[in-house]
């Protein structure tokens, strides 16, 4: 790629005052920017780029990720740019462990919706735990699991959730907006789907969508509840390779005030088909649940959790839906679709419904 190809937060003027606002470059200036790799996920492009200094920097980074968007967004709806910007200059710094990349750089334009973070690069000293779609071994998970606990009890019941953190979604919306709105993009979903989609399980969405106004009593008492990342499946997230402690949870794109045990269900009933899911889910949800207590979370037993996490469960139901309202693969959620339905009969989860 021609460097005039770069998008302008690449550009060396650019990347200076960014680094210089975040004070990692007191002195000197980015003489230089070279692309290392450029990669185009389902919603995003990331760019990872060499820096070269017109003079010895120390403490300024020799490599930085360029985050950004495609130039349009994928929907009218979607606003993750933004959110995940807000994530990195409202809730990132203020958590007392570092759980995600350094960031050293955002900025989001409200009239084009064009956005972009600059974000440390951890390529050479952190990895996804496995390609996708393999699944990571369970000591993998274990540390997956615990990067999640740590982020959820630094946050757990805090006055400041849905005030100066995030928005509670029964104060952003009515209620009546929002079911109307899950009603009709089902109703897309199962009119593309057609017959595809299982009597029994169109039998189940209805039933869910009609519980819907009591099963989100849970979502509206506002306590045990925490920060969530929202799109926490296993490849959002970076271990060490040196094995140590220093996990990073990415793509913030998604995060929210919520029940924490929405994003275990994610990572699991979502993802997981139910051999693995069988095997490794309840000692999964022990070890997170003793991180939890181990992290001062109280009031809140082994027996909640499993609560929630049904409950979690039941509400990935929304997401076959609304991934194929915004364009996602078909090979996406249609392999989420029939392993939540695996997961809601493990579970037993219809009992919520009635």
């Amino acid at each position: 790629m021609a460097q005039e190809d770069l998008p302008a937060a690449a550009g060396a003027d650019a990347l200076t005052e960014a680094l210089r606002a975040h004070r990692v470059l007191p002195d000197g200036r980015v003489a230089e920017v070279s692309l290392l790799s450029d990669h185009k996920a389902l919603v995003s492009r990331v760019l990872r780029l060499r820096l070269v200094y017109d003079r010895p920097c120390k403490g300024a980074p020799d490599t930085i990720i360029l985050k950004t968007g495609f130039g349009q967004t994928i929907s009218p709806e979607w606003l993750g740019g933004r959110q995940e910007i807000a994530f990195y200059t409202e809730i990132a710094p203020a958590l007392p462990d570092r759980l995600a990349p350094g960031c050293f750089g955002s900025r989001h334009d409200a009239e084009t919706g064009a956005w972009h973070l600059l974000l440390e690069d951890l390529t050479d000293s952190h990895a996804v735990a496995s390609r996708w779609p393999l699944p990571p071994k369970q000591a993998q998970c274990e540390r997956i699991v615990t990067a999640h606990a740590r982020l959820h009890a630094a946050c757990w019941d805090d006055p400041r959730l849905g005030v100066s953190i995030g928005t509670w979604l029964d104060a952003e919306t009515g209620r009546e907006n929002r079911l109307l709105r899950l009603q009709r993009t089902y109703e897309a979903f199962a009119d593309q789907v057609g017959d595809a989609l299982l009597p029994a399980h169109r039998a189940l969405y209805e039933q869910f969508i009609d519980a819907l106004p009591r099963l989100w009593a849970r979502y509206r008492t506002h306590r045990n509840m925490t920060i969530t990342q929202g799109d926490s499946h296993v490849w959002n997230c970076f271990l060490p390779r040196d094995g140590g402690d220093d996990v990073r949870l990415f793509d913030w794109d998604s995060w929210k005030p919520h029940v924490a045990a929405l994003d275990l269900a994610y990572m699991m009933a979502l993802h997981w088909f139910p051999d693995r899911r069988q095997m490794m889910e309840s000692s999964l949800l022990d070890h997170y649940h003793r991180v939890l207590v181990a992290r001062g979370v109280s009031g809140y037993d082994r027996q909640m959790l499993t609560d929630d996490y049904r409950w979690g469960a039941l509400m990935m139901l929304v997401v076959p839906p609304v991934q194929a309202a915004i364009k996602l693969p078909a090979g996406l959620w249609w392999n989420h679709l029939a392993r939540i339905m695996m997961a809601i009969e493990d579970l037993g989860c219809r009992e919520l419904l009635s």
